[in-house]
């Protein structure tokens, strides 16, 4: 592993933090996109690498690449849901806090908080990463496994028993499920001009972004906004979601969202940056045990493990593999990337809010969404998003959280259990 390999990563690195920075910054573009285009640009990296090492490093660079967007998108992501109030579907439960905070003035609180949790979960993450591993390789896995089952089953539940409308809930846990079915299946067929989309792209931004930009765009402007520079929360609650993180990353269809719903509800935390600090980092330890996980099962657990596994093959099995472990350097390099531009992000939110309604930013949001959707997946997928959006506005009309929406994930691995 000479100076020349760790400078390749580097560099990758330092891509993939750029397209989780946009993809994180612009709702309703999930990461899962920018894997997808990472993965056709295939040929591409190969003839760039090619000039500086062996063809066949490529895909440990294409590796490096997306699980560092991944990394960042999951730290930038925040920004978005407090001052335009549109998350990522890993974000969705913190919305209200930190809408909360924004009406406060203090929205880079809220900001803040979200960027400490998701730094320390992630250094944490990446410090636990190699034991873990070596853990599972070692029969750990085989035991995990048994409980998945239950373990998805038991979040199901759960996400029922909080809810303020249990039959609500339960009804939007089998719609959405069903749905995630039939997007899953193939049936469907996808047009897209690009090419190469999925149409989890459409359904998710379709119950998770588009409600919230719909409800969001009401004209107005939003509140003088002040920021001490200091951290509101400290590191404690950070910590507290790492167990959590564990859980999302190798259970399949537990979503960061899910396992925030577990945890809050286990932990009722009043305080709403430490919510947000609690909660926000479960996608960052998500990101870094994902690869944990494929390295151990083979298994992707989320959209750029998925692209990862397509492009690197076995070479990320065994312990401590070359591979693996510089996926690792790429991420943990994402991390301290990821920090600053999620602070960056909401300085530049704090300046520009003032200025600009929520109604023309969110108007332009949803153009670029309908746009991308088509390029992706075609006229088949924009029946989709329209659909899905339509289904993800139930929640907030019938009062009961949009946590049930994750049925989309969690219902199909139940079904295909015992089908």
């Amino acid at each position: 592993m000479g100076p020349d390999i760790i400078f390749l990563v580097l560099s990758a690195g330092v891509i993939g933090a750029a397209i989780g920075t946009f993809t994180g910054l612009v709702p309703g573009i999930h990461v899962n996109t920018a894997a997808t285009v990472l993965l056709g640009s295939y040929p591409l990296m190969e003839g760039i690498v090619s000039g500086f090492c062996d063809p066949s490093f490529t895909p440990v660079l294409i590796s490096c690449c997306i699980m560092s967007a991944a990394t960042v998108h999951s730290f930038v992501d925040f920004v978005p849901s407090v001052f335009i109030g549109a998350p990522d579907p890993d974000d969705s439960l913190t919305v209200l806090p930190g809408h909360r905070l924004l009406s406060e003035g203090r929205g880079m609180a809220a900001v803040r908080a979200a960027a400490i949790g998701s730094a320390v979960g992630s250094v944490s993450a990446l410090a636990l990463s190699v034991p873990l591993q070596w853990l599972m390789l070692r029969g750990g896995s085989e035991i995990i496994d048994c409980f998945t089952l239950g373990v998805v089953t038991v979040t199901l539940l759960v996400i029922v028993l909080v809810s303020e409308d249990r039959l609500v809930a339960a009804a939007l846990l089998i719609l959405t499920g069903l749905m995630g079915m039939i997007v899953n299946s193939g049936t469907i067929p996808v047009f897209g001009i690009i090419g190469g989309g999925t149409l989890l792209f459409p359904l998710l931004t379709g119950l998770f972004g588009l409600p919230l930009l719909l409800d969001t765009a009401s004209g107005g402007r939003i509140p003088a906004q002040r920021d001490d520079g200091t951290d509101p929360v400290g590191p404690v609650p950070g910590i507290r979601g790492v167990a959590t993180g564990i859980i999302a990353g190798w259970f399949p269809g537990i979503t960061a969202t899910a396992g925030a719903t577990l945890a809050s509800a286990v932990t009722r935390e009043n305080d709403p940056t430490r919510f947000i600090s609690m909660t926000a980092r479960i996608g960052t330890v998500t990101s870094v045990f994902s690869v944990v996980t494929l390295s151990v099962s083979g298994s992707g657990r989320s959209g750029p493990c998925m692209a990862v596994k397509q492009v690197i093959g076995e070479s990320l099995g065994g312990f401590c593999s070359e591979a693996f472990v510089l996926i690792l350097m790429s991420m943990a390099l994402a991390s301290l990337l990821g920090y600053a531009a999620t602070i960056g992000a909401g300085k530049m939110m704090v300046r520009v809010s003032g200025r600009i309604s929520p109604e023309t930013m969110g108007n332009a949001v949803l153009a670029l969404i309908v746009i991308l959707v088509l390029l992706f997946t075609g006229p088949f997928g924009l029946a989709v998003l329209v659909i899905s959006a339509a289904v993800g506005r139930i929640p907030p009309a019938l009062g009961v959280s949009r946590v049930c929406l994750t049925g989309c994930l969690m219902v199909p691995v139940v079904l295909n259990t015992f089908l």
